[in-house]
């Protein structure tokens, strides 16, 4: 399906992302794995099947996203396929987030997607219009990762308005690009079985920079969003994954400007 694409995931080395990487790689596609984590993205580039490359570096950083687009046009020499899929959360209620806790998630949810499309724009565009000239269509893809946390989540609310705002750049490069035959969708997740999602301990630290970031959710509360998911349970990598390797495939050839909504029907996607 994926035969002779080229893609970059960011965020690709772990959960989410390293799904994505495996499915676009198992269908033919050429990936470039992005992640923070030079480590890990290099244990995936060697575990995957399929050819792969690796990026490391902070997309937060000023010419990362630039560098990252770069790494795959010097590797590959073309870009088909963007998903931006980087991210984490910092969890509070509004009155206790710090200015510096919101403007963290509005630069990696929000920003670094903004930057990494600005610097993918050429490589995109620039094809389609000597295609339109040949008389040929050749899709291209976007896919921004979002979140239900988007539609209002009591303690996220740096995370919803930062997943809010992707929401927004994707339904609007959707009617930029149109033109271009570049398909601009978003995947919006519920509640996911990755690292980020795990039961909470005190041990549950991620390096984020110079900084550690808490994660998980705590037991109780993991309890009751599942609860509150019809299907009954959390999603696998593996199925989110599936909602991103739909958008990037020449199914959704004539889908664009959307949400899909990938959350085993969780009540806060379905009313949306």
């Amino acid at each position: 399906m994926f035969e002779g694409k080229v893609a970059v995931v960011t965020g690709g080395a772990r959960g989410i992302g390293r799904a994505a990487v495996e499915t676009l790689a198992a269908g033919g596609a050429k990936v470039l794995i992005s992640d923070l984590d030079a480590d890990a993205a290099k244990a995936a580039s060697e575990a995957i099947a399929g050819e792969t490359a690796t990026h490391a570096g902070n997309l937060c950083d000023e010419g990362e996203p630039d560098a990252l687009i770069q790494a795959a046009i010097d590797e590959w020499g073309k870009l088909d396929i963007v998903v931006n899929n980087a991210g984490y959360i910092t969890d509070g209620p509004l009155h206790k987030l710090s200015d510096q806790d919101f403007q963290d998630m509005i630069d990696i949810h929000t920003v670094v997607p903004f930057r990494v499309l600005r610097a993918a724009a050429p490589h995109l565009r620039e094809p389609a219009k000597r295609e339109k000239a040949e008389g040929t269509e050749v899709f291209r893809k976007v896919v921004n990762v979002t979140s239900m946390a988007a539609y209002g989540n009591a303690g996220q609310a740096n995370y919803s308005a930062a997943k809010s705002g992707v929401i927004g750049l994707t339904k609007t490069l959707a009617k930029e690009w149109g033109p271009f035959k570049v398909n601009v969708n978003a995947v919006a997740f519920g509640l996911v079985d990755t690292r980020l999602t795990q039961a909470k301990t005190k041990d549950s630290v991620i390096a984020i920079g110079d900084k550690e970031v808490h994660v998980g959710v705590p037991e109780q509360l993991r309890s009751m969003m599942s609860s509150l998911v019809p299907l009954g349970r959390s999603a696998t990598p593996e199925e989110a994954a599936g909602g991103i390797a739909f958008l990037c495939s020449p199914w959704s050839d004539h889908v664009t400007g959307q949400v899909l909504n990938v959350g085993g029907g969780l009540p806060l996607g379905m009313t949306a």
